[in-house]
């Protein structure tokens, strides 16, 4: 380990004593609730206005050639799938809740059906075409060419339990459940910070990393340039700065150092090091920005 790598260390070691200098110099502003409560309204009647004329414009360009039906004649209409889908979302709401509430609403819209309608939107090939289209309209609309951005990932474990109660009956025993495979689907965003809108998404059930690869990929197809990015210590690693550049070109990068780093390296990842050295607390200023993602 260098003198250079030391220093480093030191600086990682007084981390927490400056983010509460840092806290004390910035304190967090307080919410006024009203005014807070009005503004989210006016943005939601904003969005539900803006809302139906997009999606008929993203499902527009798609073009559904249908074969042999043999099955039911669909109730919904593709931009009736992608309403569903986005107000299911937006209210919070489970399928078999958001089912209750289209029945609810059914005497304005005439929309009737079950919550395995609803939960089938999800596997539904033109429905991800129309949200993909939407997404790409939303961001050609609001003019994001170029970005400064903050990303983070996570994953969601997919717990498959096996029942033995028919065994358990015969035995006389009481019904047992029993663990078996757990896997994990694993997703990570990348969002301009300053217009709060998500430029890059990826999900895998591989890794983290495969997500946030995708994530860089997609925000490459849009044609967005990134000219910062925030990432949390999962990613804080020459490795993930060289990944960064090679998908999107020369990016300022903002991370925090693990505790154990033993190298600086060279190129952006060296560059950043230094920088959150000499002024950790500048640093600082652009890394918690992160946190909107």
């Amino acid at each position: 380990m260098t003198k250079r790598s030391k220093k480093v260390r030191l600086a990682v070691a007084r981390l927490d004593e400056i983010i509460e200098e840092y806290k004390k110099e910035h304190p967090a502003q307080e919410r006024d609730w009203r005014t807070y409560e009005q503004q989210f309204a006016r943005r939601a009647k904003i969005a539900f206005h803006n809302l139906e004329p997009l999606v008929e414009e993203a499902v527009s360009t798609i073009k559904i050639e249908t074969g042999e039906n043999r099955g039911n004649d669909p109730k919904l209409t593709l931009k009736q799938k992608v309403l569903v889908l986005l107000l299911k979302h937006f209210c919070g709401k489970s399928n078999r809740m958001m089912e209750w509430m289209v029945v609810m609403f059914s005497l304005l819209t005439s929309i009737d059906v079950s919550y395995k309608t609803i939960e089938r939107l999800y596997s539904d090939e033109a429905v991800r075409l129309a949200i993909f289209n939407l997404h790409s309209l939303l961001l050609k609309k609001k003019g994001i060419k170029e970005a400064d951005c903050g990303g983070d990932g996570t994953g969601h474990a997919l717990l498959v339990s096996q029942h033995y109660a028919t065994s358990a009956q015969k035995l006389k025993d009481k019904a047992k459940e029993v663990s078996g495979t757990v896997k994990f689907v694993y997703s990570f965003a990348l969002i301009d910070i300053k217009e709060r809108m998500y430029i890059g998404y990826g999900t895998s059930f591989k890794s983290e990393k495969e997500a946030f690869e995708r994530a860089l990929s997609l925000a490459k197809r849009f044609r967005i340039k990134v000219n910062s990015l925030r990432l949390d210590r999962y990613y804080s690693g020459e490795s993930y700065v060289n990944i960064c550049q090679e998908a999107l070109g020369n990016v300022k990068m903002y991370m925090i150092p693990k505790k154990n780093i033993d190298s600086l390296g060279v190129g952006e990842w060296c560059k950043m090091i230094y920088a959150f050295v000499e002024d950790t607390k500048a640093f600082l200023r652009e890394y918690v920005q992160r946190n909107q993602s």
